[in-house]
């Protein structure tokens, strides 16, 4: 599974990674990725980072879900 975090810098996307980075706790083989390059936070057509990108799809964008969110996301995207 690959999991970016899609972000600029900003303070919400820092929590973002770090909170993406809680995967471990969800048992699922993940690499998190940081994505920074404005022009390709652009062709997943986040206007607003942070943006939460599982194996391609855009799970959130313009916010940071909580912890037990992304948690969800994760074991969700596994299943699939």
């Amino acid at each position: 599974m690959l999991i970016q975090v899609l972000g600029t810098g900003c303070a919400r996307c820092k929590t973002h990674m770090r909170q993406s980075k809680g995967r471990a706790r969800t048992g699922v083989d993940a690499q998190v990725e940081k994505v920074e390059d404005i022009q390709q936070i652009m062709a997943f057509e986040i206007l607003m980072p942070p943006g939460l990108v599982i194996n391609g799809e855009v799970k959130a964008a313009g916010r940071v879900p909580n912890i037990e969110e992304i948690k969800k996301i994760i074991l969700a995207a596994k299943g699939n």
